[in-house]
């Protein structure tokens, strides 16, 4: 039952269901004005109500990745998120943004509570900030259309009572089956004695003792899949936040709070981070999913619970379940530490490792295939053709892949540690550039298993460390292509150089990782690229994003080669990313047998033709016009525009072009060394196929993919793209002062010979 009865002077339960009024505060007397209940329904009649939810309640979830499927969500405001730095008011502007994510999730037809920090923080006015928050989520979720919007407050909780609890949970149950969100608050001034604590003993019970373990509580009662607590620091450390050794803990597990060192509490509150591990993991034990995360910091705070609930990796969450393997951290920390190993190698060492790479590729040549039959059985009408194409090996590919990579075992001899630069600064005084490894390269690639030992040789010639990324499509051809990489590094003793990363990491976690990742090395599509150059935080990305491949066919161009030309850059591999995607004709080759020639081809190979602007201008019945000149295909499909001159078809690849690949067509030297100048692409061609523009066709050995940035490397990037320089200096109780005014030593800055083998 519901009353208005007041026990021993702090209020029931009942008596603090208020509606959403003008009014500050509330008397102790327990009258409430008329105005004040104008919303109120009768409570008197509610059962215990249990409302399906969207999965079976009862163990929560193992990995970030299934938060997204979190129904029923508590999040807890700490008091120093509500309040300002100052601590002389509320953070209205976080505030709001809280409110607007609530009021997202809600619509999306999650069930919201809110449990929010009381007195402590505000004194005398510790009713007055939720009321202000209530009606602003009020507001927020007002924007919906045909739904019941109202807001309830309710402090002072009391669980002890069996018959107090059965109604608490079914009014909870009432409200949120009405699309109300309910806001929660301990009582702190009349607070019942907390119960003898038993948390994390077995027993079903925890003390009340804060908003933290309130949260807990409520999380566990209401059966929620998910309690947020946001409090003021990033979330669980190895070590009291700011200490020089303090790390973020990612996920953490049951059992692990013996490695933890607790700091001090919040700088308002009554919980410290103590009370939020055993809360957290009170609310484990009892089948709810705990994310703790920041709620305050400004560059977060206006998506931290959305975040949160996408997967994302924001703070620390709270999982029974432990990984099989090392978590992405430790395998960083793994690729640092053997790439440091790695390049303290001898060349001929780091040779010898690649050769018996290059050896494992062909002597287990049937366990390669057999895993890749896997993966491509599985990929099977699920994947597009030209994926499918690049995610099958065979013997051809995988004899190429070893010649390739004996190609990198002969060029790593002169590449760590090479002299680029000798000068003598003063007498005894000599500084030297040598090369030296980049550090931890991050490869994601999709969909091409025969990227990973070329990548991995790279980083072993270059004495980088590796983290590699594959798609799930070729999890079996990667699986056992990285052992066998691990297998060859083993002869050495550095096996965890190269870590091929298995966990549920998202690409965009993993692109945050700047203090353990270098340079990310994106190769697939597109829109991998593009997804991976706005998701990284911090490290640079090599690579390109599109590969708008353009031929030029001169009006002085050979009849016996372009049809051949055509032919190879546009039909031999499509997929590719160097494959030709725009042919431009020369406006004087139009209705000559030339042109009649490569249509005739384009036809005979099932090439589908898109028609430009201009080119669809003079044809009576013309191709399909194209949608957008700036398109790759990747498949059996071209587009055909025509223009005047040498310098249109220039001003159309900078216009529409992507900087990868360019090719003229031309018997005349002069317009081929015109266009060669002019065109700013990252590789120029004259009368050679767009597909050459590879590493292992260059001569590279492999590649890692190929850049059309232009910083450090450009085109298709090799060893020497994966090596970056450092300064030694070598001198004699040199100081600067001496090199002063009135000092004793002059600066000489001679050039000095260079050798040509470097040792380590």
């Amino acid at each position: 039952m519901l009353s208005r009865v007041c026990r021993s002077g702090s209020l029931s339960f009942t008596h603090r269901l208020l509606p959403w009024v003008q009014s500050t505060t509330l008397s102790r007397s327990c009258r409430v004005q008329p105005s004040a209940i104008r919303h109120v329904r009768s409570w008197s009649n509610i059962p215990f109500i249990t409302v399906p939810l969207s999965r079976t309640h009862g163990k929560s979830f193992a990995h970030r990745s299934e938060l997204k499927h979190a129904k029923r969500i508590v999040v807890k405001l700490g008091s120093a998120v509500v309040t300002r730095g100052d601590e002389c008011g509320l953070a209205l502007g976080r505030l709001a943004s809280i409110v607007e994510q609530v009021s997202v999730l809600q619509n999306q037809g999650r069930e919201m509570m809110l449990v929010t920090s009381g007195a402590v923080a505000f004194g005398k006015q510790r009713l007055r900030h939720e009321i202000l928050l209530s009606q602003s989520v009020r507001q927020a979720l007002h924007s919906g259309q045909n739904q019941l919007k109202e807001m309830i407050l309710v402090t002072n909780l009391d669980f002890h009572d069996e018959q107090k609890r059965r109604n608490l949970n079914g009014t909870l149950h009432e409200l949120l089956r009405m699309n109300i969100v309910p806001i929660v608050n301990t009582n702190d001034a009349v607070v019942p004695p907390a119960e003898p604590n038993s948390d994390l003993q077995g027993v079903n019970v925890i003390s009340v003792k804060d908003n933290d373990s309130l949260a807990a509580r409520l999380a566990v009662e209401m059966k929620t899949d998910l309690l947020i607590v946001l409090s003021d620091v990033e979330g669980l450390f190895d070590n009291p936040p700011g200490s020089d050794d303090a790390k973020l803990i990612d996920i953490f597990y049951p059992g692990d709070q013996q490695s933890v060192t607790f700091g001090t509490k919040s700088r308002v509150g009554m919980g410290g981070m103590e009370a939020k591990v055993k809360a957290a993991l009170w609310a484990l034990q009892g089948g709810s999913s705990v994310v703790i995360a920041n709620g305050t910091h400004p560059k977060v705070s206006g998506h931290v619970i959305t975040d949160i609930v996408e997967g994302k990796k924001v703070g620390t969450f709270f999982s029974e379940v432990k990984p099989a393997g090392p978590t992405v951290e430790q395998q960083g920390e793994m690729a640092r530490s053997g790439g440091r190993m790695l390049a303290t190698l001898e060349p001929e060492q780091r040779a010898e490792i690649i050769h018996h790479l290059a050896d494992l590729l062909t002597d287990q040549r049937d366990e390669i295939l057999l895993a890749n039959k896997k993966d491509l059985e599985e990929a099977e009408g699920r994947l597009a053709a030209p994926l499918l194409k690049r995610l099958s090996l065979s013997t051809s590919k995988l004899n190429s892949l070893a010649i390739g990579l004996r190609q990198i075992a002969a060029s790593s001899q002169d590449s760590v540690g090479r002299v680029l630069r000798r000068t003598r600064i003063a007498k005894d005084l000599e500084l030297e550039q040598v090369t030296v490894p980049i550090g931890v390269l991050l490869v994601i690639f999709e969909s091409r298993p025969d990227c990973l030992p070329q990548v991995a040789a790279l980083a072993i010639a270059s004495g980088n460390g590796l983290l590699l990324k594959g798609g799930k499509e070729a999890s079996h051809s990667n699986r056992i292509l990285h052992l066998l990489t691990q297998e060859a590094l083993s002869i050495h003793g550095i096996k965890e150089a190269v870590q091929l990363v298995n966990t549920r990491e998202e690409v965009e976690d993993l692109c945050r990782l700047d203090k353990m990742i270098d340079l990310i090395i994106p190769r697939g599509s597109s829109q991998l690229v593009r997804n991976i150059q706005k998701a990284a935080k911090g490290i640079p990305v090599m690579g390109h994003s599109e590969g708008i491949c353009h031929m030029y066919v001169d009006s002085e161009a050979s009849v016996d080669k372009i049809t051949r030309l055509v032919r190879d850059s546009k039909c031999e591999y499509p997929a590719a990313c160097n494959a030709l995607e725009t042919l431009l004709i020369h406006r004087d080759l139009l209705r000559t047998p030339l042109f009649d020639q490569i249509i005739d081809m384009l036809r005979v190979e099932q090439v589908k033709i898109h028609a430009g602007p201009k080119f669809a201008s003079y044809l009576t019945f013309s191709p399909s016009e194209v949608k957008s000149l700036r398109t790759e295909y990747g498949d059996l499909e071209l587009c055909i525009e025509v223009v005047d001159s040498v310098q249109e078809a220039i001003d159309h690849i900078h216009k529409y072009g992507s900087s990868h690949t360019d090719v003229i067509v031309t018997e005349n030297e002069k317009t081929a060394e015109f266009f060669l100048q002019h065109v700013d692409s990252a590789c120029v061609f004259w009368n050679a196929s767009t597909r050459f523009s590879d590493g292992y066709r260059f001569g590279l050995g492999a590649e890692v993919g190929i850049s059309t940035s232009r910083i450090h490397a450009r085109g298709p990037v090799g060893l020497e793209g994966l090596l970056t320089t450092k300064w030694l200096l070598r001198g004699r109780d040199h100081v600067v002062s001496d090199f002063s005014e009135h000092g004793s030593l002059k600066y000489l800055h001679e050039n000095l010979p260079v050798p040509q083998r470097s040792t380590n």
